[in-house]
């Protein structure tokens, strides 16, 4: 083979974001191994503009006339690019939100955004990997550094407790993610790549094999791990009160939506002949975690646990979509996880500025808090009533795309689930807004009294605050001003030949516009 046909065969192109995040991830090691913590400053910054150009280098890639490459094990097609630019942003605005965090702690700050950058790639490549043993490597990629993510603040006995349960849990989903993906690689005679597993198991008369179903209950265990859907969700809510605040901000919009890239891939590549019995399982693991998620965030009193419980409830949302099996079921999941990037680091953003200030995520003492902080209760406010689908804002337009989608895909009980539960979860985002906007001055909490003067021009605060102001911003038009990411949505799927040869006949359904969302 001549050198040009193995270029034109490896297409290396195609992975040009995911080699601009690595060589900023080196830039940032090289950089503080030259200058030390010295370089705290704007390392964060260097760090920021790196993902921002791989942002940029994804925006290029749109609708690429050759998106395979590696002989096949990576795909650079719409969809994968949508969930590599959530991931990307995902890890941007959460390094923003770090660098005074990280600070605070006694911790270097470096090496944290070097082993986010990792997880950012691991993801990344996740989103797009079509191959398994470059599926596996990109999954312990983002799995590995979230571990190790989870007890950065190693002097927090909390947050070692949650890299211990975060690391148990997740090496025995990685084993069950493994053992399915082998029987994957049995039944289809020894192929790795996608495409030709299908077809090896299809050409096998392997759809009524009992490998088969083993395979997929195995392989939906694991994905299932990654996107805290019940009853994998035990890791979840310890996980998010001990970690380190912007580490489950990440895991929460960055690692469920390489999560739900690798299910769309996966399952509708390889398993189309089971298609009935795997949309059986997300049935199932959507009315729990929609159930599970919003009845026990009731009782919740601390933040992070609210949050955590509140993650796995979207889950359960957004699987509605994946059940549907249509290019608006598609769509509307793809939407709704870029609306959900923007509003649930909002909210997280805003925990992490409260906890700085007072030390404390219980949700008793945000108790009049408008009094002494109106931004934070502005930013706070918003994205729980976004995160509860309240209209005008995003997270409003979000659900109701989901809905549709599922209705108009015949899921009728599964909508009016949603509905109810949606309903059950307003009422708990509610119950903070209360608190922090109605109490009267001498209800206020002690924490709130003594609550220090807001400063912004303190170290590691500005990043904070631009964090604030920008994903409030787009928490606030993102579902007025909609048309762009309703666009952007369709566009993805209607242009990814992978969903077109798989989505269910039977449920097919146009993909909605936005007039016609706007008459609903």
């Amino acid at each position: 083979m001549d050198f040009s046909n193995l270029t034109s065969q490896l297409n290396a192109g195609t992975i040009l974001p995911e080699g601009i995040v690595i060589v900023t991830l080196l830039g940032v090691l090289i950089v503080d191994l030259i200058l030390g913590r010295s370089s705290s400053r704007w390392i964060g910054y260097v760090a920021i503009a790196g993902l921002v150009a791989a942002v940029g280098a994804l925006y290029l890639q749109w609708d690429a006339t050759n998106p395979i490459s590696f002989t096949g094990s990576f795909i650079g097609d719409d969809l994968s690019i949508v969930f590599r630019g959530i991931i990307a942003l995902s890890a941007a605005v959460t390094i923003l939100m770090s660098i005074r965090y990280i600070e605070q702690s006694g911790t270097a700050l470096a090496e944290f955004i070097a082993i986010l950058l990792t997880a950012t790639v691991g993801g990344m490549f996740l989103s797009g990997a079509s191959e398994l043993v470059m599926i596996f490597i990109s999954l312990e990629t983002l799995s590995i550094s979230s571990y190790l993510l989870t007890g950065y603040t190693k002097r927090d006995p909390r947050s070692n407790e949650a890299a211990l349960k975060y690391l148990l849990i997740g090496a025995s989903s990685t084993a069950i993610f493994l053992y399915g993906v082998s029987l994957l690689y049995g039944l289809s005679g020894g192929q790795t790549e996608l495409g030709a597993i299908s077809s090896g198991i299809a050409a096998a008369n392997g759809g009524q094999s009992l490998g088969l179903v083993i395979a997929l209950i195995f392989v939906i265990a694991g994905i299932g791990f990654k996107i805290s859907a019940a009853p994998f969700h035990q890791w979840t809510p310890d996980v998010y009160e001990g970690a380190p605040t912007p580490v489950i901000a990440f895991l929460s919009v960055g690692s469920k939506a390489a999560g739900f890239a690798l299910a769309i891939r996966l399952l509708t590549t390889v398993f189309p002949l089971v298609a009935e019995e795997w949309r059986f399982i997300f049935t199932a693991l959507a009315v729990l975690s929609m159930v599970l998620g919003n009845i026990v965030a009731l009782a919740q009193t601390s933040m992070k646990r609210m949050l955590a419980y509140s993650s796995i409830a979207q889950a359960g949302f957004v699987m509605i979509g994946m059940i549907a099996g249509t290019e608006a079921g598609y769509a509307s999941m793809v939407f709704y996880l870029m609306v959900y990037l923007f509003m649930n680091l909002c909210g997280f953003t805003c925990v992490i500025l409260f906890s700085l200030r007072t030390g404390t995520d219980q949700i008793a003492e945000y108790s009049g808090l408008y009094q002494k902080d109106p931004l934070l209760t502005l930013g706070l406010s918003i994205s729980l009533l976004s995160l509860g689908g309240i209209p005008p804002l995003a997270g409003f337009f979000g659900k109701i795309y989901l809905f549709w989608a599922g209705w108009q895909a015949g899921l009728y009980w599964l909508v009016l689930l949603g509905l109810v539960t949606s309903v059950v979860s307003i009422y708990y985002y509610i119950r903070v807004v209360k608190m922090m906007v109605v109490k009267e001055p001498q209800e206020m909490s002690e924490v709130v009294k003594n609550y220090p003067a807001v400063q912004w021009n303190l170290p590691g605060f500005r990043p904070l605050q631009v964090g604030l102001i920008v994903t409030l911003i787009a928490t606030s038009i993102a579902g007025i001003l909609s048309n762009p990411l309703f666009t952007l949505a369709n566009n993805s799927i209607s242009n990814t030949a992978m969903l077109q040869a798989t989505a269910v006949e039977k449920n097919q359904v146009s993909i909605i516009s936005t007039p016609e969302l706007e008459e609903l």
